[in-house]
């Protein structure tokens, strides 16, 4: 499990704006800004916050399960079970912290569009992303890719 948390640490940790900090009950807790974007447990479980409209889009798709302390939160847990699971643990928290970086972006609506290509979004899941785009920016929705 350390040499999957290894992979996702490096990787998440590169991201512009990341900072990683220790968290409680043996955990790395990774922040943009002043915001959690989520935090890996030891034994492999990856903790969550998101949104309820962005959570419930995932636990309906079975992407991340509930979160097991807090069920009626919109925190949601995946659990690394090995190696192949770690590029999902990245894409999970990279949709947390997508919807942060919307929010300070100089050209949010062009960070959606390359976001929902590299991440290889449902028009469904760019609908709601586009929600976090600061109000008067208008959100380049509709030419956004599926």
């Amino acid at each position: 499990m350390a040499i999957a948390a290894g992979r996702l640490k490096d990787k998440v940790s590169s991201w512009p704006g990341v900072s990683v900090h220790p968290h409680r009950f043996a955990a790395r807790e990774y922040r943009f800004g002043k915001a959690e974007i989520g935090h890996v447990h030891a034994w492999g479980d990856v903790d969550i916050p998101f949104p309820r409209p962005v959570h419930d889009f995932l636990l309906e798709r079975h992407l991340a399960e509930q979160h097991r302390w807090v069920p009626p939160s919109g925190w949601t847990t995946f659990r690394i079970r090995g190696d192949s699971d770690v590029e999902h643990a990245v894409w999970l928290m990279r949709l947390s912290y997508l919807r942060y970086a919307l929010k300070s972006a100089t050209s949010p609506s062009e960070l959606l569009k390359s976001e929902a290509q590299r991440l290889h979004l449902s028009q469904d899941l760019v609908a709601i992303l586009a929600r976090f785009i600061p109000a008067g920016v208008a959100p380049a929705v509709g030419s956004i890719p599926a």
